[in-house]
């Protein structure tokens, strides 16, 4: 039975470290350290307890000492973490139920398959399941354990470049994708719930499922309610229109709530920061940007920055009706108006640009190989620059018509209630039109690529910062931020028919482990028969 939704959650008292906890199919975690708190909730480092060869080695000497068992606990290089709270709170239960049902590991697998994508930003979920201390029972769940979240970075950089921008709202654009076809919404799209892989840190995850909701339940789309004592909710800078009426989230409110946080992390700042104290305020200055588009963006963006690719996306998010389908490729397209693979993520601070690469199993390129890859880029400077110009003339046409079209909406008096009024829809370009009509469905990430970045690096603003004092889950290694970049080797021909009979770091693991686990037992079953 799900726990009733309350406004304000107890943080519960912290488990001791070392604890076992087992879970609902009978495996068991360690607590390590606690690296983390919310506003309801402690997440802890966790291992469990088959992976753990030392684990066993200290039980086993224990019992046959007739010691007290000396717990093993979780170090820093832990995989895993645990979140807990108290079982009757609500965010972890929402959470878990959204995994449950629409991101087990098999869904994500066919996923990327089906959309030929080489990850999507989803945190793998290992179990779930009760337990009990000092009177109390908890509630826990078994996570993969992620790196730094965006906002630590925002804070410590200030604004984004906008190549960075762009390519994170295409891999949000992938993960939103997925859950809003598994009759899931997300609702809370922040920095802070944007984290960086741990092993992984060129990856970016969309976490913190603990308001998600299933806007389309056994495919019946919520109805459009307004309910002012529903009003306000999420996290007030970026909420959508919807939620400050107080109407179910749809899919064009994740989508809205994704343009918010794009225009935020490129120009550091949003119309209504100084009024958060006032939900009312806020939301009419959210109303006036939409209303006022693209014009409104275009203005708000910093001097000598182009917001062009981000006034269009939100232009054709606002534009979708409360039950619409939204053509995530034709987004992605906007936001990637040349069609060009993906780099690496990349965050500049103090006039320095760092490239979030995997650190870990992965080669330096050879001298022959970085002479052949500088040889490519010199001889794509001509095709930049004509997708630059194209891009230029792209935009001045789309704004021409946005004006056009404007006037159009005010001289016919369109009526503006939702349930009967006709959504103007936004056009572009006949070019790009064109463009989109004969770009290719399905999406490739798998070749990363620097041109991404030279073609649309922006100036930004170095003096402006992204506060927030909302907590993060997981905890990171500040180190990895003031590593130097390297560039990495990309591995092709047999190299992924190798990889597939490769087996995973936890099934090495496992293996290893059992392995001197038997080991151990016939010593001690060859000692025993030699004193007998």
């Amino acid at each position: 039975m799900a726990p009733k939704r309350r406004e304000k959650y107890k943080l519960p008292v912290p488990l001791p470290e070392g604890k076992v906890l087992d879970d609902m199919e009978g495996k068991q975690w360690i607590l390590g350290k606690m690296i983390g708190s919310g506003g309801f909730g402690l997440i802890y480092l966790a291992v469990g307890t088959l992976g753990s060869l030392v684990w066993w080695l200290t039980l086993f000497t224990s019992l046959t000492a007739g010691q007290a068992f000396p717990i093993n606990k979780p170090d820093k290089d832990a995989r895993h973490v645990i979140k807990v709270e108290y079982q009757e709170n609500g965010p972890l239960f929402s959470e878990l139920k959204f995994y449950q049902r629409a991101a087990k590991k098999d869904y994500i697998k066919r996923w990327i398959t089906l959309k030929q994508l080489d990850y999507l930003g989803i945190p793998l979920f290992y179990g779930s399941g009760l337990t009990e201390f000092k009177g109390r029972s908890y509630r826990f769940m078994v996570m993969e354990r992620l790196g730094i979240d965006l906002q630590k970075i925002s804070d410590h950089n200030g604004t984004f470049k906008k190549a960075t921008v762009l390519h994170l709202g295409i891999r949000m654009l992938d993960v939103l994708e997925y859950i809003h076809e598994n009759e899931y919404i997300h609702g809370d799209i922040k920095a802070a719930n944007l984290l960086l892989g741990y092993k992984n840190p060129d990856r970016v995850y969309l976490a913190d499922y603990g308001l998600s909701y299933r806007y389309c339940p056994y495919g019946n789309h919520k109805q459009y309610q307004e309910n002012p004592r529903k009003g306000h909710n999420g996290t007030i800078e970026f909420t959508s229109l919807d939620a400050h009426k107080g109407v179910a989230l749809s899919r064009r409110s994740d989508l809205e709530i994704l343009g918010y946080c794009m225009l935020r992390w490129l120009c550091g700042k949003l119309p209504w920061e100084w009024n958060l104290k006032d939900p009312v305020a806020v939301q009419t200055a959210k109303t006036n940007l939409l209303d006022e588009l693209p014009e409104s963006v275009f203005k708000w963006a910093p001097s000598g920055s182009s917001c062009c690719e981000i006034a269009q996306f939100m232009a054709c998010a606002h534009s979708l009706a409360y039950d619409e389908k939204p053509n995530y490729q034709m987004l992605k397209n906007i936001l990637n108006p040349g069609g060009i693979p993906l780099g690496p993520l990349e965050f500049s601070t103090n006039g320095h640009s760092i490239n979030m690469h995997t650190p870990n199993n992965q080669k330096v390129v050879s001298q022959k190989d970085a002479a052949k890859q500088l040889n490519q880029m010199q001889n794509r400077l001509m095709e930049k620059k004509v997708h630059s110009e194209r891009s230029t003339e792209s935009c001045a046409t789309w704004r021409q018509v946005q004006r056009e079209e404007k006037v159009v909406r005010l001289m016919n008096n369109e009526p503006a209630q939702e349930s009967t009024r006709r959504r103007q829809k936004y056009h572009e370009p006949q070019e790009y039109f064109n463009e989109v009509k004969n770009s290719p469905q399905k999406s490739s990430y798998k070749q990363f690529s620097n041109s991404f970045h030279a073609y649309h690096q922006d100036v930004t603003s170095p003096d402006i910062f992204n506060k927030s004092e909302s907590p993060s889950w997981y905890t990171y290694d500040t180190s990895s931020i003031g590593m130097k970049a390297t560039d990495l080797e990309s591995c092709k021909g047999l190299w992924p028919t190798i990889s597939q009979f490769t087996l995973s770091e936890e099934a090495k693991a496992d293996v290893y482990c059992y392995s001197l686990i038997i080991l151990f037992l016939l010593l001690l079953v060859l000692l025993a028969l030699y004193f007998l």
